[in-house]
């Protein structure tokens, strides 16, 4: 089984325009990015797919793989379909570019899904990690899930779900981690598929799946990565470096 990595970075951001080629410890955020999710080891290759020269160059002056966007994408997943379509490969984990401290372990279990997932029943893997405190479970930037007795996914909002109409009968709220590990096809599939009313109502690309039938089997872990959205995210990680 072919596994790679895929960086979607867009240099226009924004929340934090320009943020993937801040300074991290004497390396921009997206090189970091990129040497970490090689140094997993876990991918036969690792690419960056951007809309930018910039990005592109600082990639590939540095030794690494990047690709250049053809054309405008609404989403990450489009933008990585478009770089995978003829290449042959079986599994594309999109890693996002501005998480330059990438954990192992998560990944392993995402790719663990897929190594015995032989009647190939799960299209996507995902993480999802327990949230207790009601701010953050009722805030709508934290992205819920709830999931069948097997782990597939059944629904991601930003609402509270489940409503907690009644308290105390054991539910636990589960916040969507936004690392994707897709089968090609089903990639494929979600680039050549018109946006529904879902996905456009909660702006929420993996709607687009469930909406149209994949199955997004989803893993538990603790492990809450470290996203650089703002400067002060970025102050935060550079104290990390030292």
């Amino acid at each position: 089984m072919k596994i790679i990595a895929v960086i979607p970075a867009r240099y226009a951001s924004t929340r934090f325009p320009a943020k993937l080629m801040q300074d991290l410890g004497g390396k921009t955020v997206i090189l970091r990015t990129y040497e970490s999710a090689l140094q997993t080891g876990l991918f036969d290759d690792v690419f960056v797919v951007t809309d930018s020269d910039l990005i592109y160059n600082e990639i590939v002056s540095n030794g690494g793989k990047a690709i250049m966007s053809i054309r405008e994408h609404e989403s990450g997943s489009d933008r990585i379909a478009e770089a995978v379509e003829h290449m042959d490969v079986d599994v594309v984990v999109n890693v996002q570019g501005d998480e330059p401290f990438i954990n192992k372990e998560p990944l392993e279990k995402v790719l663990q899904i897929f190594k015995e997932d032989t009647t190939k029943a799960v299209d996507l893997a995902s993480l999802m990690r327990e949230i207790k405190d009601p701010k953050d479970i009722e805030n709508p930037n934290n992205v819920k899930v709830i999931v069948d007795q097997k782990g597939f996914a059944l629904y991601f909002s930003r609402s509270v779900i489940p409503y907690p109409r009644e308290v105390n009968v054991g539910v636990r709220y589960m916040q969507h981690i936004g690392i994707y590990a897709f089968r090609k096809e089903a990639l494929l599939d979600f680039y050549r598929l018109p946006m529904l009313a879902l996905e456009a109502s909660e702006k929420l690309e993996q709607l687009r799946y469930l909406e149209y039938g994949k199955r997004i089997r989803m893993v538990e872990t603790e492990h809450v990565g470290i996203g650089i959205d703002t400067p002060e995210d970025l102050e935060k990680a550079r104290k990390m470096i030292g």
